[in-house]
Parts: C-alpha cells; sequence; structure tokens
C-alpha cells in the first residue's frame, strides 16, 4: 500500500493556471491518457484532496467521479457533500487522519488528488510514498505550484517513465 501524488503538470511544474483554471489541461483530452489512469485508478482504495479541488470536481463534473470509494476532503471551510459521495471532510494536520484513510483503502492505495498544496504536507509529514506527474506540453508561466515544499527534499528515485500520446511524459517517482 502505498500514498501517491498522481497528477498531470505543465512543462514549468504548475498543475492549474491562475485561478485554478485547467483549460490548459482539458484542451488535450482525456482519452489519449484514459488506458494508463485506469491501471493507476484500478488499485487505488481511498482518496484525500483539498477544497480547492473537491470544489472543482463538484463545479464540473455534473456527479461524484469516485462513488465507490471513501474520501477525505482536507479544508478549513464547511463544505456540503455531493449526492453519491462518500466524503469526509476534515482539518489539521494529514498525519493526523492517515491511520483512519490507510485503514480505509485496505490492500489498495491512497491517491493525493490535486493539489500541490496538500501533497507537499503528505510529503513534508513523511507520508507521500510515490509521485506520478504526467507531464503536460505546455508552459504556462504561473499558477498552482506542482509541489510548493518549505524546505529542500530528498532525492526522489525515477523508477519509471511513459511516453504519451502527443508529447506527455508520465514520471513516475519513488519517494527518497
Amino acid at each position: 500500500m502505498t500514498t501517491t501524488y498522481y497528477v498531470a503538470s505543465s512543462l514549468d511544474g504548475f498543475v492549474a493556471a491562475p485561478g485554478d483554471d485547467l483549460d490548459w489541461l482539458l484542451q488535450f483530452g482525456f482519452e489519449p491518457f484514459q488506458e494508463q489512469y485506469d491501471r493507476f485508478f484500478a488499485g487505488v482504495g481511498a482518496i484525500v484532496m483539498g477544497s480547492t479541488t473537491y470544489e472543482w470536481l463538484i463545479a464540473h463534473e455534473g456527479s461524484w467521479p469516485y462513488a465507490d470509494l471513501p474520501t477525505w476532503v482536507f479544508t478549513s471551510r464547511s463544505l456540503t457533500t455531493s449526492d453519491g459521495a462518500d466524503v469526509r471532510f476534515v482539518s489539521g494536520d494529514v498525519a493526523d487522519h492517515q491511520d483512519t484513510i490507510t485503514r480505509a483503502a485496505g490492500e489498495r492505495d491512497v491517491w493525493v488528488v490535486g493539489g500541490g498544496l496538500l501533497a507537499a504536507q503528505y510529503q513534508q509529514a513523511g507520508l507521500l510514498d510515490e509521485l506520478r506527474v504526467t507531464v503536460m506540453p505546455i508552459v504556462l508561466g504561473a499558477g498552482s505550484p506542482l509541489l510548493p515544499v518549505a524546505a529542500p527534499t530528498a532525492v526522489f528515485e525515477l523508477v519509471g517513465t511513459t511516453p504519451l500520446v502527443g508529447g506527455a511524459v508520465e514520471l513516475h517517482y519513488r519517494a527518497g
């Protein structure tokens, strides 16, 4: 069982353009990446995300895309649950919730979805086991950073690369 930050990034290291805009990513479509995503998602037993990612999904997906998986949303605000979603709103340090989350995942993995701020908290707490970053062939110049940590990390070990259609490449790292 691993805790994995699985995300798409621009060449210059942003996961969202200013204003949490994902149009830059959506222009590539999802079909070229479906097989890779399905393979990863098949091993996921629980999800964690920040409130910005949660609100984006609610606003843009129409229905909750992870109905079969327990999801923890880290937030300091009061939010409402989407119909059909197994969502638990929590706040505070990620380490305070990790045991509960990993128990819920069972033998499967925990997916840190979306925002770099939450992934950085996981990394700084020593709880991030893997990074799977699909680097898209575009430069944004500004936006939400991939992994905005407060200090340098240990060296990540590259365990695999997968070239994808359209010039994207998935980089698979294990935390050092």
